[in-house]
């Protein structure tokens, strides 16, 4: 593949590890507080700072490391999402529409199957706060002229 390339941006990287972090601090300073408040378990010290760091800074890394992995590609044979478990190709033959929409707090890309079926991209996409992509609207309309232009016979190389 080799046309356009789209990550999430450092930002909403970044925002969404902490996020992810923040909530398993969350269910770990839960399960220490049932174990204290039922006796069961006295928690050292440590594992207090331990369950509210941990995660978050752990999810910071992963986040880092993942980056890479995630995305859309898009070139000749048509458009692939990329994630850290596989990729999936969809022809350029196959899509009949691609469009932003609105799905929860986020504005994201779906790509329309000739099947009738929808597949939302990995990135672009943007939202409040850390998952805004300042760029959106125009890694849209980067998209959507590719995909014309593999509709209409191709792009030159």
């Amino acid at each position: 593949m080799g046309a356009a390339r789209f990550r999430p941006t450092w930002r909403q990287v970044l925002g969404r590890g902490v996020y992810l972090g923040v909530l398993l601090s969350v269910a770990g300073l839960t399960v220490l507080v049932v174990l204290a408040a039922a006796g069961w378990a006295t928690p050292p010290p440590w594992s207090w700072l331990l369950v509210v760091a941990g995660p978050p800074v752990a999810g910071l890394l992963g986040a880092v490391l993942l980056r890479e992995r995630l995305g859309t590609e898009v070139g000749a044979e048509g458009i692939r999402t990329v994630t850290p478990f596989g990729a999936g190709v969809q022809p350029w033959s196959r899509v009949v529409d691609l469009r932003a929409e609105r799905r929860g707090t986020r504005t994201v890309v779906s790509v329309y199957l000739d099947s009738g079926s929808s597949m939302q991209l990995m990135a672009p996409y943007s939202g409040g706060m850390f998952a805004a992509d300042p760029q959106f609207e125009m890694k849209v309309s980067a998209l959507w002229h590719l995909w014309r232009s593999h509709r209409i016979g191709g792009v030159p190389s």
